[in-house]
């Protein structure tokens, strides 16, 4: 029998609720800060470089990965820059789904990290998705009694032989409690945990030989991206530390009041390090728009409301969902977001998040300086940094050219020379920030798809305009902009998307046209290059 719901002042939760939470009398919160910290001292131990090859599966590594270089380097690079560097994405692709889960999870994070690793890798990748192969049933059964110590049919009435979805960490199955509330169950794949632990021991000592040997690699520097994809993956495996991410991001949801955002319950009793049951929310899936607006609900609102709910949560609290994509988030037939799926979570300690604030109201206020002092305080570039320098060596003091008015061979030398000066002063890419830019990229995918004609300069005066009122005191004490006293600055906004001055509106249809027109001169640009013409 569903309870009322008397826990929505502690998150914002449904209002269908199976089981109250209350957050100080759940058992398996107990001690998980120190389990936190534990976690993330855990990853320099497993990224650190080792002068010898880290037991035998570095050994199938790499000759899984020398044969994926290998055949690029005999064949697809000799067919130019375009089938060399596809060449060898399909090539990576296909070695990782040799390689099992740890190497299918690094290309999923990969797949959807397009505008920060090269197109080519992304393109691949997005077929790793939906290839990891399901746990037999008995396999799940015995990490589902082992962790809860109880048989199976002790816990629940009926318990889903197939999963809902099979991912690399785990997978997903629908059952209902014999207290009778619907549910669904995480169960982490029974050997995953040991099995990253090792790839990330052989990640770590064969990234350095990449460096610089193949061509996709030069932007996702592979060093840095095992340690980025360590900080990720190790918080995973520990379903407790999840449901933890789950309550800290619907409590804050609660404090700023978003309600157009739920969050699935953890259940108070069943979670433990390789098995967490929550509250079952169904609705539209996120690419249904034509079901959305059938139902009678305004997709635009559920942009906003998303988009809103996420500043918040990075801006003022330090903690936001580290994950978007269309996998999940499902939206109610009530027009609410439900968000799911909670195992990357970005978390800022308070320095951090003062810096990544500093780092956005300095956009809104077009401070070069005190937007890249806010990224060498992130960690995205070295601390002793002369930001004078970089300023000057970048020329990104000057007026931002349009992209659409720029011959294809200078766009490119200029995107080189970018990129050059950056890796030449040490900067990285942090993981909350990684993070965060992956899960901007996926709002705006995701505006394309709900709202593809709301108009983006308006939308980004009425967040500019809400964050301003509900927390522009705040905002104040914390960096010393008052954004109440800022007018939302469009020109700048204007030139960061390659704009002229002259646009007043802009939608992401007009702006996907744009971007489809640079892509297709810079591909008959770079086919006029090879042809000799």
């Amino acid at each position: 029998m569903s309870r009322a719901p008397t826990d929505l002042d502690v998150g914002s939760f449904s209002d269908e609720a199976p089981w109250t939470v209350e957050p100080d009398r759940i058992g398996w919160r107990r001690g998980l800060d120190r389990v936190r910290v534990r976690t993330q001292q855990e990853v320099p131990a497993l990224t650190r470089r080792r002068s010898l090859p880290p037991g035998v599966r570095v050994a199938r590594v790499g000759v899984t990965l020398g044969r994926a270089v290998g055949g690029w380097y005999l064949i697809d690079r000799r067919r130019g820059r375009d089938a060399s560097r596809a060449g060898l994405s399909r090539r990576l692709r296909r070695a990782f789904e040799r390689l099992g889960p740890t190497y299918i999870k690094l290309g999923q994070i990969i797949s959807s990290g397009e505008g920060i690793f090269p197109d080519e890798l992304v393109e691949q990748f997005r077929h790793l998705r939906d290839r990891v192969a399901a746990e037999p049933f008995e396999k799940v059964r015995e990490v589902v009694e082992a962790d809860l110590g109880l048989q199976l049919e002790d816990v629940f009435s009926h318990f889903e032989r197939t999963p809902i979805a099979a991912a690399s960490i785990a997978q997903v199955h629908a059952a209902t409690l014999r207290t009778g509330e619907t549910v669904v169950v995480k169960v982490q794949r029974p050997a995953v945990a040991r099995l990253v632990r090792q790839d990330l021991a052989a990640m770590s000592w064969i990234a350095p030989v990449l460096v610089g040997r193949i061509p996709v690699s030069a932007l996702a520097n592979p060093p840095a991206l095992v340690e980025l994809f360590a900080e990720t993956i190790v918080e995973e495996l520990d379903f407790r530390l999840e449901a933890e991410n789950m309550l800290d991001i619907a409590r804050i949801l609660a404090e700023t009041d978003q309600r157009a955002m739920v969050v699935p319950r953890p259940h108070p009793d069943l979670v433990t390090k390789r098995v967490l049951v929550m509250e079952r929310l169904d609705g539209f899936s996120f690419d249904d728009v034509e079901g959305m607006r059938a139902a009678g609900i305004d997709t635009s609102a559920v942009v906003r409301a998303g988009m809103v709910a996420f500043l918040e949560g990075a801006m003022l609290f330090g903690v936001f969902h580290g994950d978007l994509h269309s996998g999940n988030l499902m939206v109610q037939t009530d027009g609410r977001v439900a968000l799911l799926d909670y195992g990357i979570t970005g978390r800022l300690d308070e320095n951090r998040r003062l810096a990544f604030l500093r780092l956005l109201m300095g956009g809104s206020v077009n401070d070069v300086k005190l937007q890249l002092g806010a990224l060498r305080d992130l960690g995205a570039l070295p601390p002793d940094v002369d930001l004078d320098e970089v300023i000057r060596e970048l020329g990104i003091d000057q007026p931002v050219k349009d992209p659409t008015q720029m011959a294809p061979e200078e766009l490119l030398a200029e995107i080189r020379e970018i990129t050059k000066a950056l890796l030449g002063y040490g900067a990285r890419m942090p993981k909350e920030l990684m993070l965060f830019v992956k899960d901007m990229l996926f709002c705006s995918s995701a505006i394309a798809t709900l709202a593809p004609d709301l108009d983006l300069l308006a939308m980004i005066t009425d967040v500019a305009t809400h964050m301003a009122m509900q927390h522009g005191e705040r905002i104040a004490a914390d960096v010393g902009i008052d954004p109440r006293k800022q007018q939302v600055d469009l020109e700048n906004i204007r030139a960061s998307m390659g704009l002229p001055p002259d646009v007043t509106a802009i939608t992401m249809r007009d702006l996907e046209a744009r971007r489809r027109l640079i892509r297709e001169r810079m591909t008959a640009h770079q086919k006029s290059g090879r042809s000799g013409k």
